[in-house]
């Protein structure tokens, strides 16, 4: 038994959440296993050898033994969204162009709340006195107007080590078009602060526009110190453990990249957890048919909200992310300050607010019995009967519910309700804020999401999706049997994917059908050579452009797929496309108007290995009846049925009130509401007609 399950091959995916690390593996013969291990912020690397731990203890085998059979791991890191988050990230300075030191502050002469004149002027991450002007002058068409000044550069780095400086980030004019003063630069850096990261905006973000290529190159020294030490401990860790294949690193953009690329451009992770989970909600589209979609993620800290139509993800480059203009291609994403750790207090005005503020991993919310105090989302769950504190993850913990009455008790007090309302309360205010978030990933894009159905996923999504889909007027949920897990899961139908840009601005009135596709062709040359240092299998081409008309301010993405680029009309079919897009976008387009072509964009990707549905267990189930009851607060107190995930045959149909509970997930099922078991083992719920 033993040696037939060393002949099996595996291929892990882990996500580090702010509570729980997930982890999934799926073996040579598609059986998925998955696992949750607590995270360790103090160095998330040991949350994640933990969970490889439960992992091989599953199989059977030691670490040693399931890292020896292990064809790859994919990971999902928080680590850069964390520095960024809590303002932990290097200390950073900041050579540009001499005149140019306070862009990062200038900004783009726009306050993001115009009318709030209390607004207080957002903190640099790279302080005045680390910011230092260099003699010099590159022209928009690349030519030299001032020579570097080598004894002025000496200078303001001598000036960088004499404060400290961990981390530098060098941003010319106009390097974009002409490297070369940056490139001179990051080298007398490197000689002269030999331990500082450096991050040079030509490398980082070769594109127009100063201020979104100085932010985004800022941000990437900001966070690449903690980055490269995290990402470097954790390779060392498992070479040590016994890891002997790849490690890749999904990237913000949905796609994976070895851990050397992660380091180069750490910014590209600031949306690495989330982005896995897109990346599955992606293969659920596929798997079910069902291609509208809004995945709903929700975890022990935040919330993340993203939008499939039509099959199709969007993709962003003009995010920003903790007040920090990240022009970086990322998916489109929302996140919301509300999960399961999400504390609940009364303010200075006696109102109940839930979130953002989070108990985390440690203490975590007051029933876990770590030492925490405060009343949180989970601490409600668990008084309103919807959790069982005797069989929390399958049983691996126990929930003090005497501790979550304490803490949710003082709630109550201050507010002169019972212990249900109260907690009801929390659960009524959390949902909202989720709705909310939802509303604006689809009603401010025009977009109506009574047509879509909610995919529920995260640990704590299934005792909220329901609810947050009915204040939607949404009619239909979907929660998968790796649901708590989704985004690990996910990670492994991720590609390896690298892209590459550049601007080529100019009014496509006067481009040529030629120019264009040589410039495509060039920006695929460097995309290819890159990838081929990852990857030698085959790879798809991937082209979009950034465009605008004359008088706008600011660029749409359209998709070029699928245009030949050899046709002689090719320039006449992407502005074609780009009047579309626009249409599609605003309602209008404006064929008379001038079009103008900023940015190119190019990615290559790397196909992965098709990634198969959870398998459901193949032994005859005949349709289940539920073994227990327990009281639950659903409009009062009442019995409801308790079922278990595992055991729900295909085919079958529940009505609710019910809690269905699986290992790692707890789906609250609300009254008159309708599930079906779908052939893959999944609750497909269809709500109750609205009163």
């Amino acid at each position: 038994m033993m040696s037939s399950m060393t002949r099996k091959t595996y291929r892990i995916g882990i996500d580090v959440g702010g509570t729980f690390t997930d982890l999934v593996a799926v073996d040579s013969d598609g059986v998925t296993t998955f696992t949750k291990s607590a995270s360790t912020p103090q160095d998330q690397s040991i949350g994640v050898l933990n969970g490889l731990e439960d992992l091989a203890v599953g199989f059977g085998l030691d670490l040693a033994r399931l890292l020896a059979a292990t064809e790859c791991i994919v990971h999902g890191t928080t680590v850069a969204t964390n520095a960024l988050l809590e303002r932990k990230g290097a200390r950073v300075g900041l050579l540009a162009t001499e005149g140019h030191r306070d862009i990062l502050e200038m900004r783009e002469g726009l306050k993001p709340e115009r009318y709030n004149l209390l607004l207080p002027a957002p903190e640099p991450l790279a302080l005045r006195g680390l910011r230092h002007g260099v003699r010099e002058r590159i022209l928009h068409d690349g030519s030299v107007a001032v020579p570097l000044d080598m004894e002025h550069l000496d200078r303001a780095i001598a000036a960088l080590k004499q404060a400290g400086a961990e981390a530098v980030a060098i941003c010319f004019l106009h390097a974009y078009r002409n490297p070369d003063h940056e490139q001179q630069t990051a080298a007398r850096v490197r000689a002269a602060l030999p331990g500082a990261y450096v991050s040079v905006s030509s490398e980082v973000l070769p594109q127009i526009k100063e201020f979104e290529r100085t932010s985004t190159t800022v941000v990437n020294a900001y966070v690449g110190p903690v980055v490269e030490r995290y990402l470097s401990s954790l390779d060392r860790r498992l070479r040590d453990a016994g890891l002997d294949s790849p490690v890749f690193i999904i990237l913000s953009h949905g796609g994976m990249a070895p851990i050397a690329e992660a380091c180069r451009i750490p910014v590209a992770t600031v949306l690495s957890g989330p982005a896995g989970g897109v990346a599955g909600a992606r293969r659920v589209a596929q798997l079910t048919g069902v291609t509208d979609l809004v995945p709903f993620d929700m975890g022990g800290t935040s919330t993340d909200i993203s939008l499939i139509s039509d099959g199709e993800i969007a993709l962003s480059a003009s995010g920003d992310f903790a007040g920090e203009r990240i022009a970086l291609r990322s998916l489109d994403i929302a996140s919301v300050g509300a999960g399961g750790g999400s504390i609940a207090v009364v303010d200075q005005g006696g109102l109940l607010r839930v979130g953002p503020e989070s108990a985390g991993a440690r203490p975590g919310p007051a029933c876990y019995g770590h030492g925490g105090n405060a009343a949180t989302v989970t601490d409600a769950n668990l008084l309103l009967g919807y959790l069982d504190a005797a069989n929390f993850l399958g049983g691996r913990a126990k929930l003090d519910h005497a501790a979550a009455e304490t803490a949710v008790g003082k709630i109550a007090e201050r507010l002169g309700l019972g212990l249900p309302e109260t907690a009801a309360g929390i659960v009524r205010l959390v949902n909202m804020h989720m709705a909310d978030g939802i509303r604006m990933m689809t009603l401010r894009r025009g977009i109506d999401p009574r047509g879509f159905t909610l995919l529920s996923f995260g640990g704590a999504a299934g005792l909220h999706a329901i609810e947050v889909a009915r204040e939607l007027e949404m009619r239909r949920v979907i929660v998968p049997t790796v649901a708590s897990v989704l985004s690990a899961w996910g990670m492994l139908a991720s590609s390896l994917r690298y892209e590459a840009s550049r601007s080529h601005l100019i009014d496509c009135a006067r481009l040529t059908s030629a120019a264009l596709a040589e410039a495509f062709a060039a920006l695929e040359n460097d995309a290819r050579h890159q990838m081929s240092a990852w990857h030698s299998g085959g790879a798809r081409i991937e082209r979009s452009a950034a465009m605008r008309y004359g008088e706008q301010i600011f660029e749409i993405e359209v998709s070029l797929d699928g245009l030949d680029i050899a046709s002689a009309d090719l320039v006449t079919r992407v502005v074609e496309r780009f009047h579309a897009r626009h249409k599609a976008l605003y309602t209008y387009a404006s064929p008379d108007q001038e079009v103008v072509l900023v940015d190119l964009r190019v990615a290559v990707v790397g196909e992965a290995p098709a990634l198969t549905p959870p398998s459901v267990a193949t032994a005859e189930r005949s349709p289940q009846t539920a073994q227990r009851h327990r009281q639950a607060f659903i409009g009062g107190w009442r019995e409801v049925p308790v079922h278990d995930f595992a055991a729900l045959a295909p085919g079958e149909r529940l009505i609710g009130p019910a809690i269905i509970e699986a290992e790692t997930t707890t789906v609250l099922l609300g009254v008159d509401d309708t599930l079906v078991v779908n052939d893959l083992g999944w609750l497909d719920i269809t709500l109750r007609p609205a009163d």
